[in-house]
């Protein structure tokens, strides 16, 4: 039986969630520059509106960083790369958080610098097919426009980055989703300066320079944690993924099999699988190894790799989750 491993191509069902992600992520910034153009043209002295700019101009981050990630995760394993490129999807994740948080703590303190100085920002006339209008209206109509589409694409992105595993996408789809909240927050600061509240427009500012730096934070945390080959864990990093669980129990259900575990490394849209099996009487053959290993790479189209090391005891310096786990079972 021959071993596979590195392969880049992708089962049916998240192929087709794979073109439709890409297919979604230029249309992603296709609409982003009709938006940052629309919000420049407007935004006048309003810190609000520069602020929603700024968030405008990072959300060009994640969809290029996935349409790059999504390139350079299909080229082959090398003698150099020898567990393929998948982990580009990894460093697009932090590439986009690394932007956030730098971008959202500038914006933070520029906003609150403005309300400490009490900026009064002038919002005020514009000439429009040889009429006077006021600047706020179509401030608010600019932002209105940016407020539902990000939306839509958001909800359309989360179940594509779910099935793809795909946190480059998820990150995308979140701030997508959010969005709404910062061309309502634009709006509400332009509001404030046409009824004279000089502050609301800073508060808004700062309001949508908090939720940039809180996406910031939120996705670094994630992201650099798997670039720390921290446990395999869900898309969107709220816990340990369940595929964990079955490939312990897969290989523990083998007749030949006393006891398995296993460390699951993320690699990006695949993991990569180091099992440690103890067998029930002597060493396994070649056959038995090779048909575990098989086992584990047709249990789920993520398992890119498996390793399956059989072992005298479950070695505690590998798993060291291992002997709390253990205790844990022995307590109950």
């Amino acid at each position: 039986m021959t071993a596979r491993f590195g392969h880049t191509e992708l089962p049916d069902e998240q192929e087709r969630a794979l073109r439709r992600a890409v297919r979604l992520a230029w249309l992603t910034i296709a609409f982003l520059v009709t938006a940052v153009t629309g919000v420049y043209l407007v935004m006048g002295s309003s810190q609000a509106m520069k602020a929603a700019w700024m968030e405008d101009m990072l959300s060009f981050i994640p969809p290029i960083s996935f349409l790059v990630a999504v390139r350079v995760t299909r080229r082959r394993p090398s003698a150099r790369h020898p567990y393929g490129y998948h982990r580009a999807v990894a460093v697009g994740h932090l590439v986009a958080a690394t932007a956030l948080v730098a971008m959202g703590a500038f914006m933070v303190w520029d906003s609150g610098s403005g309300l400490v100085k009490a900026e009064h920002p002038p919002v005020g006339l514009m000439e429009v097919a040889g009429q006077p209008v006021w600047s706020g209206w179509l401030m608010i109509g600019v932002m209105a426009y940016t407020a539902v589409p990000p939306v839509l694409l958001g909800r359309a992105k989360m179940p594509l980055a779910e099935k793809l595993h795909d946190r480059v996408l998820y990150a995308d789809a979140d701030m997508n989703k959010a969005d709404w909240m910062t061309a309502v927050g634009g709006i509400a600061g332009v509001v404030g300066i046409g009824l004279g509240l000089w502050w609301a427009d800073a508060v808004a500012a700062l309001f949508i320079s908090g939720s940039i730096l809180r996406d910031g934070v939120r996705n670094m945390r994630v992201a650099v944690s798997a670039i720390m080959d921290a446990r395999a864990e869900t898309y969107d990093g709220e816990g340990p993924h369940p595929l964990v669980r079955r490939i312990d129990a897969a290989l523990g259900a083998l007749p030949w099999v006393d006891k398995a575990r296993s460390r699951v490394r993320d690699e990006g849209h695949v993991f990569h699988v180091e099992a440690f099996v103890v067998p029930v009487d002597g060493a396994p053959d070649l056959t038995e190894l090779s048909r575990a290993r098989e086992l584990l790479c047709d249990l789920d189209w993520k398992v890119q790799d498996a390793v399956v090391v059989p072992v005298e005891e479950l070695p505690e310096e590998f798993l060291p989750g291992l002997r709390e786990e253990t205790a844990g079972h022995d307590a109950s």
